[in-house]
């Protein structure tokens, strides 16, 4: 336990912010669980309903710096591609 204020004050910053990145890595994780499920299902057009809204949500994550700008492009480009691939089978 931190004696001094500021190591209290920056606990408490600390355990904010990890809640805050949780509850957006949560919804990405979700929204990019639900596009691979709707793939492997069959149903294309609720796939491609849930890229874009995983893809806002990467967007979303990069731009509160939870996730780097590279991770979600790569995701976002797989994401992509996966759902591209099930349309032309």
């Amino acid at each position: 336990m931190p004696i001094k204020k500021s190591a209290k004050k920056y606990m408490r910053i600390t355990a904010k912010n990890t809640l805050r990145n949780n509850i957006v890595t949560g919804t990405v994780k979700s929204a990019v669980k639900k596009t691979r499920e709707a793939v492997n299902a069959g149903d294309l057009g609720q796939a491609k309903e849930w890229q874009k809204k995983a893809a806002k949500a990467l967007d979303k994550a990069t731009q509160k710096k939870v996730i780097k700008k590279n991770t979600a492009a790569r995701k976002k480009s797989r994401l992509k591609a996966l759902v591209k691939k099930a349309v032309k089978k």
